[in-house]
């Protein structure tokens, strides 16, 4: 039961039709996928709000098919984190809370992902949007460089998402750029995602990590095993972190998770199993199974 896990797992969406036949039974109609997502792992990303902004009736089938121990990492949508000036977004954060609302504590922290273009001379807008804010659990990722320099400007936010007890949400990227392939999907995900060094914080209860692979899934392993002996002392100090894994096309990315939990069960061998994979139709067929 994904319910007992210390900590959340998951991948950066629900609705991928190429899941069928390995995370999802065969036959799963879309509007089926998160109800079989939650039965596998107990958490996700919450990509899809970012690129547009749910509706109602959307939200309320969410409500439904999450069960009370999911978490949805609901990120804030780009017209949002991607303004001008934060404090002009106030209201709309403000609005976008109240339209998920109806998922109560499963949306834990919301993500503020904020572009390359939000640098240092920004965060007196960072520090008014987190005071608006409020006690309502809160990650933050930033791109620009000057965050990643271990200077002044790094530590002034450090100190203000510290002293606030709001997570900065770690993108590892290494082990996609350790890859040579000409595969479109990988070329695509290398030009879109960020290369910058890893910053493994821990400034509140549930450390965040996003993972993103390589499209062979075993060799991610060398980049994975630092994260295992992180992972597994932090629950060892009675955290919960977030962990999400992704590959170029997120195709894999069930697999990639599904093998750093295998992992993690090396390092903390009480830790439970994930439920099986749903077997193939064919085989059943052919009487294999």
């Amino acid at each position: 039961m994904t319910s007992a896990l210390p900590y959340y797992l998951g991948c950066p969406s629900w609705s991928e039709a190429a899941w069928r036949a390995t995370l999802y039974p065969a036959d799963t109609r879309p509007n089926d996928f998160l109800t079989r997502y939650t039965e596998m792992f107990n958490a996700v990303e919450g990509n899809t709000t970012f690129y547009a902004w749910p509706s109602e009736q959307t939200v309320a089938r969410w409500a439904l098919s999450m069960p009370a121990h999911f978490r949805f990492c609901a990120k804030l949508p780009r017209d949002v984190s991607h303004s001008d000036d934060l404090r002009l977004q106030l209201d709309a954060s403000a609005a976008f809370r109240q339209l998920l609302a109806p998922l109560g504590g499963r949306v834990a922290p919301y993500w503020l992902q904020l572009p390359a273009s939000f640098g240092p001379w920004r965060l007196g807008e960072l520090e008014a949007f987190i005071e608006h804010w409020g006690d309502t659990p809160l990650a933050i990722e930033v791109r620009h460089d000057a965050f990643f320099a271990k200077e002044e400007a790094e530590r002034r936010l450090n100190r203000l998402l510290h002293e606030r007890g709001i997570e900065r949400i770690c993108l590892d990227s290494r082990a996609l750029f350790s890859c040579a392939s000409q595969e479109p999907a990988v070329l695509h995900a290398q030009a879109k995602k960020p290369r910058l060094p890893t910053r493994p914080t821990a400034f509140s209860q549930s450390p965040q990590l996003r993972f993103i692979g390589h499209p062979e899934v075993l060799a991610n392993d060398p980049f994975m095993t630092p994260w295992l002996d992180k992972v597994a002392g932090w629950i060892e100090q009675g955290l919960r972190p977030y962990v999400f894994l992704h590959t170029s096309d997120n195709r894999l990315a069930p697999e990639l998770a599904r093998r750093f939990h295998l992992r993690l069960c090396e390092r903390l061998p009480g830790l439970p199993e994930l439920p099986p994979l749903p077997a193939e139709p064919e085989l059943e067929q052919l009487g294999l199974l």
